[in-house]
């Protein structure tokens, strides 16, 4: 029987996406790289845990659980993160930013000053600018201002960036156009924290980076992985958790959270054998958004 392997997430590094695993082993991801691999026949996927300990229930996890992590333990993970407002006294210097995932899609957020754009390309964001840096409570004051007077969310879904990758403006100046339009309304309002220090808009465009760059439009989604189920594709572009794969049925998008939790072993063939979400874009409405 194969080596089975358990894969611990994507993470982005100087030279672009990597595949960790279990152990310490870590697969570089490049353009044209074929990833195939086989979910256990008869696996189970079980939750990975928190915080770097192991699941004291060994429990089972949904397929389609983008954390793979069993209530209990995703409770204590959100325990300890930024996002829950639970560790307020972080002495840490944090950036407040501006990301842009495709047309009407701008979001703000916060990031460790320490971590530089990673969460950026974590979040698969096509476009991005700082907007200020400062201590923790400074930065999320800031958040919660540009959330309230301007309307700009916290959070896109993931299913809404992937289903409008294949239409981004070709033009990096467009496609910038909302971060830089944003950033003169957000610093033009009164009530900035002083210990917060504004920043210039210099926006960074990750189009590059990602391998966006004409990229076949993809045709869907694996929803899940199933025990005795197959992925196999050619890499062809990456954001955030993302892999676009040309399958045989036309590029694939793998959210790679999805793998985390399962035994996986090497595919045997080039199937493609796991649910699919198929993605309709109205392509018509969101041209007529741009204007």
């Amino acid at each position: 029987m194969a080596q089975a392997w358990r894969c611990s997430g994507l993470r982005w590094s100087a030279d672009g996406p990597v595949l960790m695993w279990d152990g310490g082993r870590r697969s570089a991801l490049t353009w044209g790289k074929q990833v195939a691999f086989e979910v256990a026949d008869g696996g189970v996927r079980w939750c990975v845990g928190a915080r770097g300990h192991v699941c004291p229930m060994r429990a089972s996890v949904p397929g389609r659980s983008t954390g793979a992590r069993c209530e209990e333990c995703a409770r204590l993970d959100r325990a300890h993160s930024v996002a829950a407002d639970t560790i307020a006294d972080d002495p840490r210097p944090y950036h407040v930013y501006l990301a842009w995932f495709g047309p009407g899609m701008v979001k703000v957020g916060i990031t460790a000053l320490e971590r530089g754009p990673a969460r950026l390309l974590e979040q698969g964001a096509v476009c991005f600018s700082w907007l200020g840096a400062g201590p923790l409570m400074a930065a999320r004051r800031t958040e919660e201002l540009l959330r309230a007077a301007l309307r700009v969310p916290d959070r896109i879904p993931y299913a809404d960036k992937r289903a409008v990758r294949s239409v981004l403006p070709r033009a990096a100046a467009e496609r910038v156009a909302e971060v830089v339009e944003l950033h003169a309304r957000a610093v033009a309002l009164g009530g900035w924290p002083e210990s917060l220090e504004r920043e210039p808009c210099q926006p960074v465009d990750h189009v590059g980076v990602f391998g966006l760059e004409g990229v076949p439009a993809a045709v869907g989604s694996v929803s899940e992985l199933v025990a005795g189920g197959a992925v196999s594709g050619e890499l062809v572009a990456a954001a955030g958790p993302d892999l676009h794969l040309a399958t045989r049925r036309g590029v694939v998008v793998l959210d790679t959270r999805l793998i985390t939790g399962w035994e996986l072993v090497p595919a045997t063939g080039d199937e493609l054998s796991v649910p699919v979400r198929e993605f309709r874009v109205d392509r018509a409405a969101l041209q007529d958004g741009l204007f």
